[in-house]
């Protein structure tokens, strides 16, 4: 007979020797604590004694989760992965089976009793022990076990358990139905799928786990739909529950319309999915989803009449899955005709499409008023179509937020019925435009004008200037309300009677159909409105000088004159002054001066010139040459700076002409004076030495020369220095030709010292004095200023009259004297020039002590190079004077 547990225990302990370990846990055998140190100390033995000992500890400790956790670990560890064949895994169960009657409420042995069950591949003990682990567990702890259950269900392989397993775990967590519903569509049960999905989508409190959003989860709503519309269920309206999304999702528009359209092309209703499509592409408002909506109707057009083909060419008739042709009237209409049908169809299609995207840039923005023209012109072969698309279009913009200009539909509108000799109804479109709203009187104004053009074009005459007139009136209602003390005229129709354009075809055609005296009358009253612009009145003067209205004429332009401002004025003052000199010519001078003095007053120096010139030309026909004179003379004063050289040299020419050429030489001397420009100066020396030279005045011809001088620059204005050189050579002498070229020298010293100055202002806190300033101390600080302008110092400044050219003059002679004797000096650096301290100046100018000197290079001063290239320019006037 076999021996009983107990004595096998027995005979154990019998052979176990007692240690410290066996005495603490007979001492205490309710310790926990005293058994895992126990446990701890048997590490290394034998599993069948570990064992033991868990089960005294566990028979006196039986709630001990530590234990338990303990022991179920040591017994699933001698499993080793035998867990269909080893013994030992039915030992691990009843272990678990008995840990869970003490410890059930300990979820992590629940869901290792779990893995150990699907490890065995035991289904039903499987499923048993998740509702029994559900059923002891509290709620709290269910969000353990439900994710491992239903993993479980969907990975057994039994459809139904995993949806029971799928659903009760969505009653608990509502947040998983997503993966329920990903589920249900893996397994093919696309109806089940629309539920779950339609429940999430009816959930505002739904978090997708996933992280989509609800647009994404109606978005799969509608594909399942589409896709599977026979797994549908029957309480679902799915064309409802697409049309929703078209509302709650703008930008998937056209995506929804197609998946509708889907929705109906598996069922089979071909004529709805048409209707649907054709809904689509009238109701869209974005080209893209136009394009997504128009593509897809062509491209199920076109799979239709293929298939239809395809049957055609079988020898088949109407399959099952195409719609069965049509009834009209009391015969079937055969495949071929089906056929042409459904061709046709597709070709009305493929044609209306600019139409059909035309009114999808309308309904984006109705006001587009280049959209309603571009529209205008595809329907334009077909009168009714343009007509209502004109119709709709002035009935639709409202001028006030309208993109373009209103008021060219009306007339597009009219010259449309004009085109086709439909006259009268062009007026009545003309008539009914005056009366609509505008945003401004020229949107107006224009209508009338064209109005007034098509009665022109066709020859009525009198009704275009019975427009005109109309468009000039004041409205009743205004004049009303503004002898009533109202406000101000606010609408277009209010303010259309002010506006130049209507007027100026009013008075035009006045003038050309009307009589003398309505045509006066209109621009008299075009004046007195002062809405007139300059052509009005310089229309108006010529119509009265035509007719011989000559003073009349005379006072169109005063009147005109006195309503507008310079440079407006400028064309009525040139056209005023040029017809009364014409008519008047010196019989009324001091008129003619007044009218000029008139325009003078006013007028800016850029419009002044001519009418200065024309003043003067007046005065040398019908006047004094005095007088001319002297207006040229306020010309040259009053011209901007880029314009005085031509206007001196303009006066120079009359006085010298009129007075003689000695009378000029005080013109010259102004000119020189009051001209602002270093190149104006220069080029008026030369003329005024040209002037000098041919009353052979030689002396005051080199003196002008020496003056300009000082504004030429030898290094730019060569011109200048080939001028005087010239002059030298034909009329100079050596003395004169040697003090020519130390002007030369000395003008290149000065601009030098001038950069060289600024170059030390730049590098140095320390000021540098200019050499006027110097010599201006040296005389005593009386003329420095003037000096430094070239102006020259008169007997009480300085006693000689002295310029600051010929102080600068001596000092360059007095440099190359000084340069010539000493050749030697510092022959280290040969572009430096030795200045002696100790020499003395014929002039009393010395060395200026405390001014800061730099060395300036030898081609600047000059040096004995120098020296003898003046003495071979000496020599070749010398030889050039034996010659002649």
């Amino acid at each position: 007979m076999p021996a009983t547990p107990a004595q096998r225990l027995e005979a154990l302990l019998a052979g176990v020797d007692h240690c410290a370990h066996e005495a603490e846990v007979t001492r205490n055998p309710f310790s926990v604590k005293a058994w895992l140190a126990y446990l701890e100390a048997k590490n290394d033995s034998a599993h069948g004694e570990r064992r033991l000992i868990f089960e005294r500890a566990l028979r006196l400790v039986p709630r001990s989760y530590k234990l338990w956790y303990a022991y179920l670990g040591e017994l699933e560890v001698a499993v080793r992965d035998r867990w269909t064949t080893s013994g030992r895994a039915k030992t691990l169960v009843g272990a678990y089976e008995r840990a869970l009657l003490s410890c059930n409420k300990f979820p992590r042995i629940w869901l290792d009793y779990l893995a150990c069950l699907r490890k065995m591949g035991l289904g039903s003990e499987v499923r048993r022990a998740f509702d029994r682990c559900l059923m002891a567990l509290p709620i709290t702890q269910h969000h353990h076990v439900w994710p491992e259950f239903v993993e479980w269900a969907s990975e057994f392989g039994v459809v139904e358990a995993a949806v029971i397993a799928h659903r009760r775990w969505v009653m608990y967590e509502p947040n998983g139905r997503e993966a329920f519903v990903d589920y249900l569509a893996a397994q093919g049960r696309h109806g089940d799928a629309i539920v779950e999905l339609v429940k999430i989508c009816e959930d505002d409190d739904f978090a997708s786990p996933s992280g989509k959003s609800r647009h994404q989860l109606w978005m799969r709503l509608c594909d399942l739909c589409a896709a599977h519309p026979e797994a549908a269920p029957r309480s679902l309206d799915v064309d409802a529950l697409i049309r929703s999304g078209l509302a709650r999702f703008t930008d998937e528009v056209g995506k929804l319309w197609c998946k509708l359209a889907d929705y109906y092309i598996r069922l089979g209703d071909f004529e709805d999915a048409r209707d649907v499509y054709e809904e689509a592409v009238t109701t869209v408002v974005t080209v893209r989803d136009f394009s997504l909506a128009f593509d897809a109707y062509a491209q199920f057009e076109e799979s239709v009449i293929a298939a239809k083909m395809k049957l055609l060419e079988d020898g088949g008739g109407d399959s099952e899955e195409e719609e069965a042709p049509p009834d009209i009237g009391t015969f079937r209409v055969t495949d071929e005709l089906d056929l042409e049908l459904r061709l046709a169809r597709l070709e009305r299609l493929m044609t209306r499409r600019p139409l059909l995207l035309s009114s999808v840039v309308l309904r984006q923005n109705p006001h587009n008023v280049k959209e309603w023209h571009a529209r205008a012109a595809l329907v334009a072969d077909d009168p009714a179509e343009a007509v209502a698309c004109y119709g709709d279009a002035v009935k639709t913009v409202d001028p006030a937020r309208a993109t373009g200009k209103v008021e060219s539909l009306w007339i597009a509108f009219a010259r449309y019925y004009e085109d086709r000799g439909d006259l009268a109804n062009a007026r009545v479109v003309f008539d009914k435009a005056c009366a609509a709203d505008f945003r401004g009187a020229d949107d107006l104004a224009a209508v009338y004008c064209a109005w007034a053009e098509m009665e022109l074009r066709g020859g009525h005459h009198d009704a275009a200037l019975d427009v005109a007139r109309r468009a000039c009136v004041e409205p009743p209602a205004l004049a009303r309300r503004r002898r009533g003390g109202g406000g101000a005229a606010a609408a277009a129709a209010d303010r259309v009677h002010r506006n130049p354009k209507v007027w100026a075809l009013y008075l035009d055609l006045e003038e050309s159909l009307g009589t003398l005296e309505e045509a006066r009358a209109a621009y008299d009253r075009c004046l007195e409105l002062k809405v007139a612009t300059p052509a009005i009145v310089l229309n108006y003067a010529r119509m009265l000088d035509d007719a011989g209205y000559h003073e009349a004429s005379f006072g169109a332009y005063e009147r005109g004159v006195a309503l507008f401002r310079w440079p407006h004025v400028r064309e009525l003052w040139s056209a005023y002054l040029g017809a009364f000199v014409a008519r008047f010519g010196g019989s009324k001078l001091e008129r003619a001066r007044d009218l000029y003095e008139q325009a003078l007053r006013k007028a800016p120096p850029a419009d002044a010139a001519k009418l200065y010139v024309d003043y003067a030309k007046l005065e040398e026909t019908h006047g004094l040459a005095r007088r001319a004179a002297a207006v040229y003379e306020r010309a040259a004063q009053a011209a901007p700076d880029e314009a005085q050289f031509d206007a001196y040299a303009l006066y120079a020419a009359k006085v010298e002409r009129a007075f003689g050429a000695a009378k000029a030489r005080p013109v010259y001397e102004a000119a020189v004076a009051a001209l602002r420009r270093d190149g104006d100066v220069t080029r008026m020396c030369l003329k005024f030495a040209a002037l000098e030279r041919a009353l052979g005045e030689v002396d005051r011809a080199r003196g002008v020369l020496a003056h300009g001088a000082q504004f030429a620059d030898p290094n730019l204005d060569d011109h200048y220095w080939a001028t005087w050189r010239d002059f030298e050579v034909h009329h100079g002498n050596e003395d004169t030709f040697r003090d020519m070229l130390r002007v030369k020298r000395s003008v290149e010293t000065a601009r030098s010292g001038a950069v060289y100055a600024a170059d030390n202002l730049l590098k140095t806190d320390m000021p540098v004095m200019t050499d006027a300033e110097a010599r201006a101390k040296l005389d005593g600080g009386g003329a420095g200023d003037d000096a430094g302008r070239g102006v020259k110092r008169g007997a009480d400044e300085g006693g000689a009259a002295e310029t600051e050219m010929e102080a600068l003059e001596r000092q360059a002679a007095r440099i190359v004297d000084a340069a010539a004797a000493a050749p030697q000096a510092k022959a280290a650096d040969p572009n430096e020039i030795d200045l002696d301290d100790d020499d003395d100046d014929d002039e009393g100018e010395g060395t200026l002590v405390g001014l800061a000197v730099k060395p300036i290079p030898a081609a600047v001063f000059g040096s004995a190079a120098d020296q003898r290239g003046e003495e071979a320019d000496v020599g070749a006037l010398a030889r050039f004077r034996a010659k002649a």
